[in-house]
């Protein structure tokens, strides 16, 4: 009698906990993507396609690519080299280079724009030497590069590091000693094993760059067609009260977030059919 009466608080609890997760994705996601896709369209498709086919769109969407893609590239890159170091040497610092990886999850974006530009900015050490071989940071496009770096850099590092501690280094030891060089090592034996985290944390990179406003609206200087990327553009948009093209605009990250979190899924459930 008492198993039962478990068993129905039990199912009761479960309904109830499903039922919240149920409603709280409803009002804090699928009801504001119904909103954006009606405010898209909400003057007709005319309206829509020329707001998204819109010059400043266009160059806005232009810039939030390269952006994304060089960010993809370096923060590989840097992901890459610094699991390896950390997961297979031992050195000083080891732990306060762990923290530092992580110091961009702690720092608000607004704040990272803000050092940026009393690092980089006019009347800096850094940014006057650089304004010396005419380079300038700060209001550029190389300044929304640098900003997104900074705020994504963690995440393909926190993706491939716990996968390379587990990994250990046998595999790669024996390879060693059999003559195998460091490249060769690192593509027959090392990749293989971190490639889902790897792809998963390029993935992750992708959809925080795309959509990173703090740190790039702070160094952007929202040059019409220059330094705008498309959050940014969305807000200019919405602040002229050009609430069909904003939204319009705001549709093209949401199908990208879509794309995005397809990907993520299907790349979840190949690590896990690896297993």
């Amino acid at each position: 009698m008492e198993k039962a009466i478990n068993r129905k608080e039990n199912k009761i609890l479960k309904n109830a906990l499903i039922t919240l997760s149920i409603l709280f994705l409803v009002l804090m996601l699928i009801v504001p993507l119904i909103i954006i896709i009606s405010g898209a369209l909400s003057e007709g498709f005319g309206v829509y396609i020329k707001a998204i086919t819109d010059n400043y769109t266009f160059k806005a969407m232009k810039l939030t690519f390269t952006a994304t893609i060089i960010s993809i590239i370096l923060n590989t890159i840097f992901g890459i080299c610094v699991a390896w170091a950390m997961t297979k040497f031992k050195f000083k610092g080891k732990n306060l280079l762990g923290t530092l990886i992580d110091l961009p999850f702690a720092i608000p974006p607004v704040v990272v724009g803000l050092l940026l530009i009393l690092t980089f900015g006019r009347g800096t050490f850094l940014g006057d030497l650089l304004r010396n071989y005419d380079i300038r940071m700060i209001f550029t496009t190389h300044g929304i590069i640098l900003a997104t770096l900074f705020v994504t850099f963690p995440f393909v590092a926190r993706e491939i590091i716990p996968l390379m501690n587990t990994q250990g280094t046998d595999e790669e030891e024996a390879a060693a000693m059999m003559g195998a060089s460091g490249f060769y090592i690192f593509r027959k034996i090392t990749l293989p094993n971190i490639k889902w985290g790897l792809i998963y944390g390029i993935i992750l990179c992708t959809a925080r760059t795309m959509g990173e406003f703090g740190a790039v609206s702070v160094v952007s200087g929202h040059i019409a067609g220059r330094t705008n990327t498309l959050p940014l553009h969305v807000e200019i948009l919405y602040n002229d009260y050009q609430f069909a093209a904003a939204f319009a605009v705001s549709s093209i990250l949401v199908i990208t977030a879509v794309i995005i979190l397809i990907l993520r899924n299907i790349v979840e459930y190949k690590a896990q059919s690896k297993k």
